[in-house]
């Protein structure tokens, strides 16, 4: 059974459909990514999966459980934790008071902070900045501190939406070098992501979305040697 099973999703924002009924599966463990221009429907899609938007049709399964008109808090009660575009920490507050707020639904104090040590231990640069106001962070140290606030839900299935955004060439490394680690450690992961290069390096199965369809899809390394991908996604010929 697949970890999260979506079926002919459909969302409008008023007349426009930004989704015309994508159908794609997330199996445990495994590293998804989602490529595609701007516009494509990629967030919508993340949103959409996270209770942001409500969808016009279709279907979202969790575990097996529909989760489709579940509210945001239920969501991420039930094991899906998204990292957001633009990292969106709270700049007035500490790293650690950052880490904090991720655990905002959890009441077992002793785990919090052993989970606060295991992001620490992945981000030793957090430990060293813990109190550190996030907004004098550097962009890059932001989204380590955004992935570690969202691993604060522990999470079944964590969702990145553009975690290279912004970020100089030898951060996008470390990021997704970071990524590998945590789908090691047993969390499946659904990226969207425009270095379409770096995400199908890095993901099991990839999926092609273009003005709200999948037109394409395989495996990582399918998508990565298939010329009309490298054509319109990755500028080689």
């Amino acid at each position: 059974m697949s970890l999260l099973k979506v079926t002919d999703l459909r969302v409008s924002y008023g007349g426009i459909e930004a989704l015309r009924g994508i159908s794609f599966d997330v199996e445990q463990g495994q590293i998804v990514t989602l490529i595609g221009a701007n516009g494509a429907g990629k967030s919508t899609t993340l949103r959409a999966i996270a209770g942001l938007v409500k969808p016009a049709g279709g279907s979202i399964v969790f575990e097996g459980r529909d989760i489709t008109t579940m509210d945001p808090q239920k969501v991420v009660a039930s094991g899906i934790a998204m990292v957001p575009e633009g990292r969106r920490v709270f700049d007035n507050l500490t790293v650690h008071e950052n880490l904090r707020i991720g655990a905002y639904l959890r009441k077992d104090e002793t785990s919090i902070r052993e989970d606060i040590d295991r992001v620490y231990e992945l981000f030793p640069r957090l430990r060293e900045r813990h109190w550190q106001l996030a907004g004098t962070l550097s962009g890059g140290e932001q989204q380590m501190l955004a992935v570690g606030r969202a691993m604060m839900t522990r999470p079944k299935l964590l969702m990145m939406d553009e975690p290279s955004l912004g970020l100089a060439p030898l951060i996008v490394k470390d990021i997704f070098a970071i990524i590998r680690r945590l789908s090691d450690s047993g969390i499946t992961i659904l990226l969207i992501e425009q270095n379409a290069n770096a995400a199908l390096r890095c993901a099991n199965v990839g999926y092609v979305l273009e003005t709200g369809n999948i037109t394409m899809s395989g495996t990582g390394s399918q998508l990565l040697s298939d010329q009309r991908v490298r054509d319109a996604y990755l500028g080689t010929r």
